[in-house]
């Protein structure tokens, strides 16, 4: 069981301070709307680096990094202490998002294989998801189109273990002020605008490590 002292440790390890900071170089029934919707969820004149009508604090917006040697380009990790995800860059930087991970024992720490990519994705939500919480997820038992109302938003990176899909997602999230907190019932949440960036980079076949959260 990793520790929260044990995990920032780890962490500092692998990564370093924020470095100078350059430009950043799906299933639906409608895809005549997805420009429209990327468009929706972006802010006017948006920059990466500095855009925030989110709110969110400053620490949670993309940042360039320097990572330590001996991690793979392509890779992602989700620090769920410090609730970000670095995803690891050829030259040994990475970029940094913050993000939202599941509240209380929904997060899932583990190795998982990035499977299935998708804009503007369907999402239909699980049957213990469902039992869990009937008043918010029974409404939707037979699915829900894409749409910036949609919980996966518009982007969503599928995880696996081998060929099982575990139903756990790196996405985007209409709910976009909850980054930085534990909201969702299992998966990783982003701005939507953020993993709209990250997603153009990521690989199917990357693997994605979910650290364990604080105990």
């Amino acid at each position: 069981m990793l520790t929260r002292r044990h995990f920032v440790i780890s962490a500092a390890a692998m990564f370093s301070a924020p470095i100078a900071s350059p430009a950043l170089a799906a299933p639906t029934t409608n895809r005549s709307k997805w420009s429209q919707w990327d468009a929706q969820v972006t802010p006017a004149d948006y920059d990466p680096f500095t855009s925030n009508p989110w709110g969110l604090h400053p620490r949670f917006l993309p940042q360039l990094v320097e990572a330590n040697d001996g991690l793979r380009s392509g890779d992602i990790h989700v620090d769920a202490v410090a609730r970000y995800l670095y995803h690891i860059q050829p030259d040994g930087t990475a970029m940094r998002y913050g993000v939202a991970i599941a509240r209380g024992n929904l997060y899932e720490p583990g190795t998982y294989s990035i499977r299935r990519k998708a804009k503007w994705p369907t999402w239909t939500p699980t049957a213990n998801m469902i039992k869990r919480d009937p008043h918010l997820y029974a409404q939707h038992a037979d699915g829900m189109d894409a749409g910036p109302n949609n919980p996966l938003g518009s982007r969503a990176l599928y995880l696996y273990v081998g060929n099982r899909d575990t139903y756990l997602r790196i996405h985007g999230s209409p709910n976009q002020r909850s980054i930085g907190g534990r909201a969702s019932s299992g998966c990783v949440r982003m701005v939507m605008a953020h993993i709209n960036d990250l997603y153009e980079h990521v690989r199917i076949g990357a693997t994605a490590h979910l650290y364990a959260p604080e105990v």
